[in-house]
């Protein structure tokens, strides 16, 4: 094979500083584009804005089944503020890991996607159907200049396609010594709301008046940080649950069983420390404050009205409405809340695709255990679900145990082992050659 490994890969993907915002991947796709060309593949490049392309393209199958969508973005998010053990952009290999901004989130798990997809050409397989390739830009700021922008304005692309790879799944989960791989099948629904707070306008000079809106801002942030949304137990967590209950003995399982108890899963959350504010937003729709407005630098005066910008994640068969109910409970009637973006994503998953994506990781690692996960954040999928595509998260990483994935991605010292990266290529390789294939 003439094309380079896939830490090579990431390494030189590592290296594009595609930090949204802006974005600025031409580069990065022109990269990739080049590996492909020189392979033999023929690609499209299609973009909004010059500056942020999208690449397409595709390996020809025998179209005895549908087409297999694989997906990722290119942008990462920014490193700002952060001090890093080595250089964000270097792709230094060190330690056993590839460090840099990406390597996680996702230049990682496109790396694994294009070097199987480049194997599976210099190897001369010909799948089933035809496997479909996108690159895209943009995913962290909301997909409009990627996923959305050829969703809406070329569906064609991706006609017939029924199941896709993108991000994230695919990794453990450790309970005591048990290992649970996580195959992502579905997803909060992205949602923001604006709260806006009124009160009487003071000069900056002078007793501020009562009930002003910078003093109930203050009051409407605590409430937020100190009395959580209640708990709910829908299907794919309780599912989740109940795996982690029939592998583990006793007692653990007889405390995790206590988490499908809305009287006691807060407690159990607690009790189970790092592992409990992972799990936490499986069991609760959440709302984070991330953007505050209000006021004049200029004009030292107490505003009359302020505004803020809540990030809101509800679970599957919950809408914008029911958090806004659950909220006033919680910050009272002084507050008008407004939903201004909601992306709602498919209540009940397509599992076709599941049992294939489980044998493949009980292979790869037979002391491991897939289960179906729900990711308690937003991705690409729910655009892609416009056109009919179930989106499973799966860019296998066969994590050290202490690892924190979720922690790690989008932090400083961002990183991913090299190993995890051919296990990851070997795993998606075999999706491949086996979509479409009846699963004993």
């Amino acid at each position: 094979m003439s094309t380079a490994s896939p830490v090579e890969l990431l390494q030189s993907l590592i290296r594009f500083n595609t930090t949204n915002p802006p974005g600025n991947e031409a580069g990065c796709i022109s990269y990739i584009n080049n590996l492909l060309a020189e392979e033999g593949f023929e690609t499209t490049l299609l973009a909004r804005v010059p500056e942020r392309p999208n690449l397409v393209t595709r390996l020809r199958g025998q179209g005895n089944t549908a087409p297999l969508l694989l997906y990722g973005h290119v942008d990462v998010v920014s490193t700002e503020g952060q001090v890093w053990k080595y250089p964000p952009f270097e792709g230094k290999v060190a330690d056993g890991y590839v460090w840099g901004r990406g390597a996680l989130d996702m230049k990682g798990g496109l790396a694994m996607m294009v070097s199987a997809l480049l194997r599976a050409k210099d190897e001369g397989m010909t799948p089933l159907g035809d496997v479909i390739l996108a690159l895209l830009s943009g995913e962290e700021s909301g997909g409009d200049y990627g996923a959305k922008y050829l969703v809406q304005d070329h569906p064609h692309l991706f006609e017939g396609i029924r199941y896709a790879i993108g991000e994230f799944g695919g990794f453990p989960f450790y309970l005591g010594k048990h290992k649970f791989y996580q195959i992502q099948v579905a997803e909060k629904q992205g949602c923001k709301i604006q709260a806006i707070i009124r009160g009487p306008a003071g000069y900056g000079s002078l007793l501020p008046p009562q009930g002003n809106a910078i003093a109930k801002l203050s009051r409407f942030l605590l409430k937020l940080e100190r009395q959580q949304l209640p708990v709910h137990i829908t299907p794919l967590p309780r599912n989740m649950i109940e795996t982690f209950i029939s592998a583990l003995p006793l007692p653990n399982n007889i405390v995790l069983r206590q988490l499908l108890n809305p009287r006691f899963t807060d407690i159990v959350l607690r009790m189970l420390g790092d592992k409990g504010r992972t799990m936490h937003p499986l069991l609760h729709n959440t709302v984070n404050a991330f953007v505050i407005q209000g006021g004049d630098r200029k004009a030292i005066q107490i505003p009359s009205e302020v505004v803020v910008l809540l990030a809101v994640y509800i679970l599957p068969s919950y809408s914008p409405t029911d958090v806004i109910a659950e909220l006033r409970q919680v910050v009272g009637g002084d507050v008008e809340l407004e939903t201004v973006v909601y992306e709602p994503s498919p209540a009940e998953p397509d599992m076709g695709l599941f049992d294939t994506l489980a044998g493949i990781l009980r292979e790869a690692d037979p002391d491991g255990i897939p289960m179906p996960m729900l990711l308690p954040a937003g991705t690409d999928g729910p655009t892609f679900s416009q056109l009919g595509i179930q989106t499973y998260g799966f860019t296998p990483m066969n994590l050290p145990s202490g690892f924190n994935f979720s922690e790690t991605t989008h932090a400083a010292d961002e990183r991913i082992p090299v190993e995890a990266l051919d296990f990851g290529t070997n795993a998606i390789y075999k999706v491949l050659q086996r979509f479409g294939q009846v699963v004993p």
